[in-house]
C-alpha cells in the first residue's frame, strides 16, 4: 500500500511546495509593482515603504505555510525515518520562528496578543 501512496504523496508535496514558492514570488512582484506605481504618483515614501514591507511579509507568511505543509506531507508519507522527522522538526521550528518574527515586524505585536 505504501508503494502506491508514496509517489502520489511526493507529487502532492511538490505541487504544494510549488504553490508556496509561487505565492511568495507573486506577492513580491505585486508589492514591488504597487510600490513603484505609488512612488511614481509622488505618494509619501514612508507609507509606500511600510505597505511594501507589509505586503512582502504577508506573502512570505502565506508561502511559508505552504512550504511547511509540503515538508510535512513529504516526511510523513514518503520518507518516515527518525532522521527525516528530526530534520522536519528543525525546519518547522525555523519556519515557525520566521513566521512569528515577521508577524511582530509587520504588526508590532505577537500573534497571540489582542488589540486593546
Amino acid at each position: 500500500m505504501n508503494d502506491f501512496i508514496a509517489p502520489i504523496a511526493a507529487w502532492c508535496a511538490v505541487i504544494i511546495e510549488t504553490i508556496g514558492i509561487a505565492t511568495i514570488t507573486w506577492f513580491a512582484l505585486y508589492a514591488l509593482y504597487n510600490a513603484l506605481s505609488r512612488l511614481l504618483k509622488k505618494e509619501d515614501k514612508d507609507s509606500v515603504f511600510q505597505e511594501l514591507r507589509q505586503s512582502l511579509g504577508r506573502g512570505i507568511l502565506v508561502g511559508l505555510e505552504f512550504l511547511i505543509a509540503s515538508d510535512i506531507i513529504y516526511t510523513v508519507a514518503v520518507e518516515l525515518t527518525f532522521e527525516t522527522i528530526g530534520v522536519l522538526a528543525i525546519v518547522v521550528l525555523i519556519r515557525t520562528f520566521l513566521s512569528f518574527t515577521l508577524e511582530v515586524e509587520m504588526y508590532g505585536k505577537w500573534p497571540w496578543q489582542h488589540k486593546p
